[in-house]
Parts: C-alpha cells; structure tokens; sequence
C-alpha cells in the first residue's frame, strides 16, 4: 500500500473511530438508565444489569457503524479538501478512484466485522436478554404478592388476593381457579398462604393453610365446600413455547429455512448491514468534495440527508416485503442497486470521465 493509501486509511479510520464512539457513548448512556429504571422498579433482575447492557451493546455498535463510517469518511475527505491536500492529490494524479481504494479496504474489514455481528452474534444476543426478561417476568408474576391487590401469577387462570403480606407469607388470602370442568369454578379461602419451589423440578405452588374450597357452578345451589388444614394449589406459568420468539432472535440458519414473508425480510434487512456499509462509503467520497472556500462540515448536511433516505428506503421495503408487496427475487435488493448506482454515477463524474468525453466529442470533426 503506497504512502498516499496508508494516509487516508489513516485519517478515514481516526474520524470514524470518533464518530462511533461519540454516538456510542450518547445511545448507550440512554439505554444504561433504562435498563437501571426497569432494574429499580424489579422488571430485571439487579443481577443482570451488566449483562443486558453488554448484550444491547452489540446490537448498538452493528446499528451505529454504517452512519459513523458514512459521517468518518465525509469529515477525513473534506479535511483535505478545507486544506487544500485534495487539490495536491489531483495534481499528482490521485483522483477519487484512487481515493475509493484506502477507504474500501478499511470498509470492507468492517464489513465483514459487521456481518458476524448482524448474522450470528445479535440474534443471538436478542434471545438472551429476552430470555432473561421472560424469566424476570416470570419470577415478579410468582413472587410478588402484594397486600391488598389481585394478582395472577398463571396470566389470568388463578387470581389471588391476599389482606396482608408478613414477610413471605400472606394472610386472609382469597384465591379463585378458573372453569376445570365445564363451568365449574374453585374458590379458596384461607388465614394463611405461601409460595414454594421445588428445588428439584422448579414446580412452583401456593401452600395453603387454615381454609375453605369451594367448588361448583356459579348461579346454582349446588357448591361441595371443604374444610382443610393444609392444601396445595400448583401454578402453572405460560410455557416457554407458548411465548412467540420475536423474530429478531431467531438464528440465521433458521431464517435461511423459513419461506415466511416476515423471516425472510430480516434475513434480508441482517444482510443489508455490511452491504450499506459498502455502499454508503462509495457514496461519502463523491458527498465529501467540495470547493476549496468552503468549510470541513459544509457537505455534512447533504450526507446525512442522503443517508437518511437511504435508511427510510429500506425500511419501507422491509415492510413491502413482510407484506409481500414486492417479489420475494426483488426484496431489499433494489434499495442498494438503486444506491450503488447513485454512488458510481456521481464518482465517475468527479472523476471527469464525462468532461473527457464532451472534449473528444468536440475535436471530432464533424
């Protein structure tokens, strides 16, 4: 790699490392105070905080790159051109083609950087903070009984209703179990109750101690009421399959299987990540020329406002393609031709083929 090369690679990989820290450090101070809110009011477990953050992180850095090497590449290139270090360039020969070169081989290592994350780590990512949140859920809904309101730890087939709360046991506890057989119905009323787990398969149940069950048909007379000294009633949480996994942490190779219009959008849309990273640093070097008077951000707001149509674009066609609106050969695909081809058409006018060409057209005679 030549002297030149080694330069720009230089200056384009120092200002994205900037811009990704910074936006990093302004997301993530937001998404820590989240989490540390849904920790403080026990939707998490205290335990792991760090573990949610670090996994969010993940998912922050695959979102962050491809704008902060986008804005990393139009800030190194429009330096050069603020201090006159473009017009140097050209004048030995180095034109935008050759200036692509240094900032593709940087793109490409985070490309592929890029790829691992988006394909095979943020899934899996996804799927664990949402197993943790499902299984923090899980434990409030068993565990928090609290004096003087209904709960339901099973989503809604038992209801439970406790006066009083003294350490871990409840007092003058109401609880109704939904319709078992038909239209009957089991009511309970006990002076006492508490929840056990057991150690060995994690059954969770509710001990009842000094009641009454009443078991019957509402509307008719005809109630069997027993009196008891001691009685277990088992909950039984929502099962984990009955918990639709979000399509985000589903693993790729199941994506790759799956004909569903919505898998095959974020199979697409993963994919999207290193491809855009390509294209949108193809399209910051034509974005970042500017005249020799004007200032280093002068360009930045047109780079943004392309990036932010860029972005829009594929959203919408991710959203065409769950909804099978385009062909399943089309998907995302359009957005990045329509893209790459915007980039090439405006670096080879930078590059004056254009301008050659009106010239030699002009010396023809005619």
């Amino acid at each position: 790699m030549s002297l030149i090369s080694r330069y720009i690679l230089r200056e384009t990989f120092g200002a994205w490392l900037v811009v990704v820290a910074v936006l990093f450090t302004i997301l993530m101070a937001k998404q820590f105070a989240d989490i540390l809110g849904d920790a403080a009011a026990q939707r998490l477990p205290r335990d792991a905080v760090w573990s949610i953050f670090a996994l969010t992180s993940m998912r922050y850095v695959t979102l962050l790159s491809p704008i902060a090497l986008f804005l990393g590449v139009m800030l190194a290139l429009a330096r050069l051109n603020r201090d006159g270090e473009s017009a140097a360039l050209s004048a030995c020969g180095v034109g935008p083609g050759r200036l692509l070169v240094p900032v593709l081989a940087l793109t490409s290592v985070i490309a592929l950087a890029l790829a691992w994350f988006s394909l095979l780590l943020n899934p899996d990512a996804t799927a664990r903070i949402e197993a943790i949140k499902r299984k923090a859920q899980q434990e409030l809904h068993l565990g928090a009984l609290e004096p003087g309101r209904f709960m339901s730890p099973d989503n809604g087939a038992t209801v439970i209703y406790p006066r009083a709360v003294v350490d871990d046991e409840a007092r003058d506890v109401f609880m109704f179990v939904g319709r078992q057989q038909g239209d009957r119905v089991v009511t309970t009323l006990a002076q006492r109750a508490e929840r056990t787990v057991d150690p060995s398969t994690g059954d969770v149940a509710f001990v009842l101690r000094d009641g009454r069950r009443y078991e019957g048909v509402p509307g008719t007379n005809e109630f069997l009421v027993v009196e008891f000294d001691e009685g277990r009633i088992p909950i039984r949480p929502r099962a984990a399959e009955e918990t639709a996994a979000s399509v985000l942490s589903k693993p790729t190779a199941a994506l790759l299987e799956s004909g569903l219009p919505a898998d095959r959008a974020e199979l697409e849309w993963r994919m999207s990540v290193p491809i855009s990273v390509l294209v949108l640093a193809v399209l910051a070097v034509p974005l970042s020329r500017s005249a020799p008077r004007e200032g280093r951000y002068a360009k930045v707001g047109i780079g943004l406002l392309v990036y932010i149509v860029y972005a829009n674009v594929l959203s919408i066609a991710r959203v065409w393609v769950e909804h099978g609106v385009t062909p399943e050969w089309l998907g995302l695909w359009w957005v990045h031709a329509v893209a790459a081809a915007f980039a090439s058409l405006l670096l080879v006018r930078q590059s004056g083929v254009f301008a050659r060409s009106r010239m030699v057209a002009a010396e023809v005679p005619a």
